[in-house]
């Protein structure tokens, strides 16, 4: 049971770290050909399969800069684990604002690649602070 626990911490943490370095193929690296990215606010695009999200990952990169997540904690449960976070980033396409809004992102990881991730966050947060 451990060693599921420290793989799916560590897929976590690898996909993490793969987005705070703005780096658009370990990002896709990470998750699984049928990963599935699911985002409950009315800002996010949901996206399914590997190809559909590493396709949109540099724009996403490009217009959130210095994009940083800060998870809080990370609670894992077999391959699944809950990562409240703290994220910032200024957004290009606004004016290079800066923004900072906390979420929970739930992965589920399989085999060492996150086959989902569902993100839990504010929008009208980010709308706020964008005005």
């Amino acid at each position: 049971m451990g060693f599921v626990l420290k793989d799916t911490r560590a897929a976590v943490e690898a996909y993490l770290a793969a987005l705070n370095a703005h780096d658009a193929d370990a990002v896709a690296d990470c998750v699984a050909e049928d990963f599935v990215n699911e985002h409950t606010s009315s800002l996010g695009q949901s996206r399914t399969g590997r190809a559909e999200y590493r396709a949109a990952l540099t724009g996403f990169l490009a217009d959130f800069g210095d994009l940083h997540y800060l998870p809080e904690r990370f609670l894992v449960d077999g391959g699944s684990a809950a990562v409240p976070y703290v994220m910032t980033f200024r957004m290009r396409s606004a004016g290079d604002r800066p923004v900072r809004v906390r979420g929970v992102f739930v992965f589920t990881v399989v085999d060492g690649l996150v086959t989902r991730r569902t993100d839990y966050w504010d929008s009208g947060e980010v709308r706020r602070q964008l005005a």
